[in-house]
């Protein structure tokens, strides 16, 4: 393994991290609201697997009215 001396590997960090492209203000936004609704749909869709099964359950098991 090549060992580097500490300002040779500082300059290459910074040479490395001037390639970072960030995202804008309106891409962070977006993504941001994206993941919102993806979360909403997540448990939304997890809720109602849940009464299903445990509707199914209780009826396999007889619980049910």
């Amino acid at each position: 393994m090549a060992k580097t001396n500490p300002v040779q590997f500082v300059q290459e960090v910074r040479s490395e991290a001037s390639k970072v492209t960030w995202p804008t203000r309106r891409e962070t936004i977006v993504t941001t609201v994206m993941v919102f609704i993806m979360v909403v749909v997540a448990a939304v869709f997890f809720f109602v697997a849940d009464q299903v099964l445990s509707f199914g359950v209780s009826y396999v098991l007889g619980l049910g009215g």
